[in-house]
């Protein structure tokens, strides 16, 4: 068996070069499928995402073939490349790792749990994974052996993930404000939120909001056109930008994320506001200069993070997730094992296969031949039952009796590892 995984990742190369390869997945599958054909190795499959790109190869040929499957989709990947790198002395060594057998059974597992993004136990490459599976299944690319890694580098995934608390907790800017807003109102269904300028955080932060369940959305931007389109996007209102501290009475959380050079929201806006409101507001500053001017928070009801207090908020559900890796890493070590095991008997599936063939075939011969005799003997149907069981049981047991005998002459002391191979076999001394 040979197992081998090469590629490059967030860690190893820049953007520009895993670019480049995800851009020429089609190209590379067809070179991968046109070798395939040729029986060079006997299943393959392209892991690519925006963070890595990696290609599986599996062959069923000796050990010596592992250097070859290197060579080759180094190669591949070298050839695809060409032009691509910064500098005349670079080379795919500078980016590529390569990983074979156990090891790369470990790497996917990995992957799959999160371990290895750029994010700890982020959920989005177990998606990744599952469909571009699918896919080079359906397609026959892949067979019993990378269908049955792949489905298990599943399972660990959502076993990591169910088993330990690596992907809870926000760990970007605008989940981390979903996460404070939670803490605040308990259930967000129905709360309503204004937008004032229309950053890409900002908008992030929005659409996560919506995901749970706030309602009623006012967009305000200075130009008008922008908040038009972000409105249109979410379903929303566009406000003027001279009507926003009239209607900041309307929402219970405000996202200011403007580029203006001065804070645009005071204490002063809200003292009406807060005098009418019977429930909590939440404010979000993602701007930098910051947009809400610090004395607001000073009013009742009126909660205040900036982009500060956020990352703070990151920072410490990482260091949390950080300390579930080792709890993880248990996990795949065991799961490896279990896999380790699954190959030790496919090597057993050919002799197995090879044995009730030749039951199989004794079986029919016997069956055949009491089937004749109830047609034609005089004997009583309980006396042929019985030779057919003493006739099956003689010929199955023969060539094993033989086989133990042969054992115990070639050997004056057989080892004690064979015959207990043998009684495990055939489960001697084992009573139901």
């Amino acid at each position: 068996m040979q197992l081998l995984v090469s590629g490059i990742n967030h860690k190893t190369a820049p953007i520009s070069i895993r670019d480049q390869l995800s851009q020429k997945t089609v190209e590379i599958k067809k070179e991968l499928n046109e070798e395939l054909s040729k029986n060079f190795f006997k299943e393959f499959f392209i892991l690519s995402t925006c963070n890595r790109f990696e290609v599986y190869l599996y062959s069923e040929k000796e050990v010596e073939t592992r250097n070859t499957l290197k060579k080759y989709i180094y190669k591949l990947l070298e050839n695809t490349l060409k032009g691509h790198f910064k500098y005349k002395i670079n080379d795919l060594n500078d980016y590529l790792y390569q990983y074979h057998d156990l090891q790369a059974v470990e790497h996917l597992y990995r992957v799959a749990a999160g371990l290895d993004s750029l994010v700890k136990g982020e959920d989005q490459i177990l998606a990744q994974i599952k469909k571009q599976f699918r896919e080079y299944k359906e397609e026959n690319l892949t067979g019993s052996y990378l269908n049955q890694l792949c489905l298990e580098a599943i399972k660990v995934g959502k076993m990591v993930r169910t088993k330990t608390k690596i992907n809870e907790r926000a760990v970007s800017i605008s989940y981390a404000a979903v996460e404070l807003a939670r803490d605040i109102f308990g259930s967000l269904n129905g709360e309503k939120v204004m937008i004032l300028g229309a950053g890409e955080t900002a908008e992030l932060t929005l659409k996560n909001l919506l995901n749970y369940g706030v309602e009623g959305i006012l967009v305000a931007n200075r130009t008008y056109a922008n908040g038009q389109k972000l409105a249109a996007e979410y379903g929303g209102e566009v406000i003027h930008w001279e009507e926003f501290k009239t209607r900041v009475e309307e929402v219970d959380i405000i996202i200011a994320s403007t580029a203006a050079p001065h804070t645009v929201l005071h204490k002063d806006d809200l003292l009406d506001t807060v005098e009418k409101k019977h429930g909590p507001m939440f404010l979000i500053d993602i701007a930098l200069p910051r947009d809400i001017d610090q004395n607001v928070e000073k009013l009742p009801g009126v909660h205040l993070y900036n982009i500060d207090d956020l990352k703070r908020v990151v920072d410490k559900n990482l260091n949390l997730r950080e300390n579930e890796v080792t709890k993880a890493e248990a996990i795949i070590e065991e799961e490896k094992y279990n896999f380790q095991c699954w190959l030790r008997e496919r090597r057993c599936v050919p002799l197995i296969k090879e044995m009730r063939e030749d039951a199989h075939s004794i079986k029919e011969k016997e069956v055949k031949r009491a089937l004749h005799q109830l047609r034609n003997s005089e004997l009583e149907p309980e006396e042929i039952i019985e030779q057919l069981a003493h006739r099956l049981l003689n010929k199955l047991l023969h060539q094993p009796t033989v086989g133990l005998k042969e054992l115990a002459i070639k050997s004056e002391k057989p080892k004690e590892a064979q015959l207990e191979a043998v009684k495990t076999i055939f489960a001697v001394g084992e009573k139901e």
